[in-house]
């Protein structure tokens, strides 16, 4: 098992539109600054790229793992900045479905390559009165399986957004070895004002790992407007670092030391009981 080692990691937070080079212009100055403050994982929200209309959203979906502009963009700020980068939430195209896409994290080492892909398994199909309205399965396909990245602290699961609010996923991949979890979202304001501290500090108490989880914030359109906070929170569910709102990101060290030091002294995990 290759050595790990506590690692500087970055959220960063921005208020994507319908404009992907001016998405990317400011993602990559924001990941710029934070590789000049020592970040060695850089993460970006969910949608990162595009957050529109879905006409607009076709016109740039890539298929995987070749990719097109988007990705070669990425792959090469990854190996300018030296940074492993996880694409929180990238619209990859389906060949067999051209109407639909995947929404799928894509985590790149430091020299740009492909090392893990997830498929966000849970669609964000609602309807709350006075809140959000989205039914995203009529635009997206859900994956079916759980993904495990490999990275200098140790095994990182991989979700997106609406993923939080499922504790199954999170048990399984923490039962597959991962000591992190990222949460790459676009939380709606409402839910988020509601929920979103909550679910991802009950996350990382309940299975005493890191959750990274990067946001966008901030009205996208009439209709569309995040909560952003975006955080990074310790195995013993403190908050270690977060950017309330505006574009911005935030540091904090995620240590495999300090995981072990939690489990060890709480043993929740260990003393887990499976019933009927």
């Amino acid at each position: 098992m290759p050595s790990t080692q506590a690692t500087k990691v970055a959220v960063v937070q921005h208020n994507a539109g319908a404009d992907v080079e001016a998405n990317l212009t400011t993602l990559t100055t924001l990941s710029q600054q934070a590789a000049a403050e020592g970040a060695r994982l850089i993460t970006w929200a969910e949608a990162f790229a595009y957050l529109g209309r879905h006409e607009g959203k076709q016109e740039i979906l890539e298929a995987l793992p070749e990719g097109g502009p988007i990705l070669r963009r990425c792959q090469a700020l990854a190996q300018q900045l030296d940074c492993d980068l996880l694409l929180g939430g990238f619209h990859e195209a389906i060949p067999e479905d051209p109407q639909r896409c995947y929404n799928t994290s894509v985590y790149l080492d430091s020299t740009g390559s492909i090392k893990a892909l997830y498929r966000k398994i849970h669609l964000f199909d609602v309807n709350i009165p006075d809140g959000p309205q989205l039914q995203e399965s009529r635009q997206t396909a859900a994956g079916d399986r759980t993904v495990i990245a490999a990275t200098s602290f140790g095994a990182l699961g991989l979700t997106i957004c609406y993923d939080l609010r499922f504790p199954a996923l999170y048990e399984s991949l923490t039962n597959q070895g991962a000591i992190a979890h990222s949460v790459p979202s676009a939380f709606t304001a409402t839910t988020g004002d509601a929920h979103w501290h909550a679910l991802l500090r009950a996350r990382a108490i309940e299975n005493q790992s890191y959750v990274i989880a990067p946001a966008q914030h901030g009205q996208h359109s009439a209709n569309r407007a995040s909560y952003g906070h975006s955080v990074i929170i310790d195995p013993w569910g403190q908050v270690l670092a977060e950017i309330d709102d505006g574009d911005g990101y935030a540091i904090a060290s995620v240590d495999p030391n300090e995981v072990a030091r939690v489990r060890e002294q709480l043993p929740s995990l260990k003393n887990r009981q499976h019933f009927r």
